[in-house]
């Protein structure tokens, strides 16, 4: 599976995108996250704030129980506001 970053998600991850492999049990976005902050300090600092970064499950923006079965990428970034 594809995740990409973007802003100070990609900044504190230190990559733009990469190709992982997930484990079993990794169904949700929610999942996805925990198993990502275990992936080392640089993702744990990403993720450090539950329900602050957003994701987008194959462009289209989805919720934390949201599954990702069946998706080719899934993108990470923080809340954007407009003005």
């Amino acid at each position: 599976m594809k995740l990409v970053y973007f802003a100070w998600v990609r900044e504190r991850v230190g990559k733009a995108e990469e190709i992982v492999d997930l484990p079993p049990g990794v169904t949700t976005v929610t999942d996805l996250v925990e198993w990502l902050k275990g992936r080392g300090e640089e993702y744990a600092y990403a993720f450090e704030t539950n329900g602050v970064v957003r994701a987008a499950i194959d462009k289209v923006h989805a919720k934390p129980d949201a599954a990702i079965a069946g998706a080719s990428e899934i993108a990470f970034f923080p809340p954007m506001t407009g003005g």
